[in-house]
This record gives structure tokens, C-alpha cells and sequence, in this order.
């Protein structure tokens, strides 16, 4: 995968999709072969050493959202820039408002979670990784739960980036879809190699 490029690997479950996205988000170490980013062998570095190179450089959409149950829409996008200290409370806040409205949640950025449908929710998932500003961004079934309206808003807001490597796993890609990313690999089972 190159730098800028929008990948989609599908399949179906079983296959390994969410393994290897563990893998390419240094959340699991590979049992063989050696991973490259950016020139630099990073599969079998140590822990610390992965999470220095997850936080510079890769943000995350769950399968499951992740998300703060108590938590307001905007209060979810702005927690992971509190760890920053170089981002004031006003900044981190325009930031998240602004992913929010990316995504066609503009009207419900103070909505707690239980208020929230699940695509809702997954919205405010991916806002909440677009606003790392991050070089790579690994989503796990990032349109599941969306309606082909919001899919295409979220899509738009992520193919509109042009310094994000994005690399999406899916079940399933409408033919129309697949002609968005620069490459669609297909990932079989093992058991019927």
C-alpha cells in the first residue's frame, strides 16, 4: 500500500480480515514474514515501541465503535486530543465539531450514545478517527451499519483527503463502490486454499 492510496480488503468472516487489520495497526505482532511502514520494519517491534508508532501515524475505526456510553457526540471526537497538550480546549472542540459535521452529524452533536442509532454511532466512531489528522486510517466495517446516504457522506469525507492512506475492510463492496479504491483485495478462508 503506498502513501494516499484507498484500499478495501473484503471477504468473508473467518477469513482473517480483522486479523490482519490487527496486524497492519500493530495491535498483533505477525507469526511470520516482517511488516514494513514507512521503510522501516515495525511487525516485531516491542510493545512500546508500537504504541510510539501507532500514535504518530495510524487512527482506528472499530467494528464495535468504542464509544463513552455517558458520553456526549462531541465529548467522544474530542477525547482522544485531550492527551495532547498542544491542542487548547477551544481547538479540540472546533475540531470535533467540525468532524462531526463531516459526517452529516452537525445536528446531534450533543446526543449521548444510548440516543444514538448505531450507524449514529459509527459516525461519530469515524469522526472521532479523522480527527487525529493521523497518516493512516484502518476502518473494520466502517459502513456496516450505515444507510446508503450516510455511507456516502462518510466515504466522501474520507476519499476527500488526500494525505490519508486509508485501508477499509468489508464483507461486501457494491461494484460502484469498489471503483472508489485504488486497490480491492479479497481474502479467502484457509480452509479452501
Amino acid at each position: 500500500v503506498k502513501d494516499g492510496e484507498f484500499v478495501a480488503i473484503m471477504g468473508p468472516s473467518g477469513c482473517g480480515k480483522s486479523t490482519l487489520l490487527n496486524i497492519l495497526g500493530l495491535l498483533d505482532n505477525p507469526t511470520s514474514g516482517d511488516y514494513y511502514l514507512a521503510g522501516k520494519e515495525v511487525g516485531h517491534l516491542k510493545e512500546k515501541e508500537r504504541t510510539q508508532v501507532r500514535k504518530g501515524n495510524i487512527g482506528f475505526v472499530f467494528q464495535n465503535y468504542n464509544l463513552l456510553p455517558k458520553t456526549t457526540a462531541v465529548e467522544n471526537v474530542e477525547l482522544p486530543l485531550m492527551y495532547n497538550s498542544s491542542v487548547s480546549a477551544t481547538e479540540r472542540r472546533k475540531r470535533a465539531i467540525d468532524a462531526l459535521i463531516s459526517v452529516g452529524l452537525g445536528d446531534r452533536l450533543e446526543h449521548k450514545s444510548n440516543q444514538m442509532s448505531g450507524g449514529q454511532m459509527q459516525r461519530v466512531a469515524i469522526a472521532r478517527a479523522l480527527i487525529h489528522n493521523r497518516s493512516i486510517l484502518l476502518v473494520d466495517e466502517g459502513t456496516s451499519a450505515l444507510d446508503q446516504k450516510n455511507a456516502d457522506i462518510v466515504e466522501k469525507s474520507l476519499l476527500s483527503n488526500p494525505d490519508l492512506t486509508l485501508i477499509l475492510i468489508s464483507h461486501h463492496l457494491s461494484d460502484e463502490r469498489k471503483a472508489q479504491f485504488d486497490h480491492v483485495y479479497e481474502l479467502t478462508p484457509a480452509s479452501s486454499i
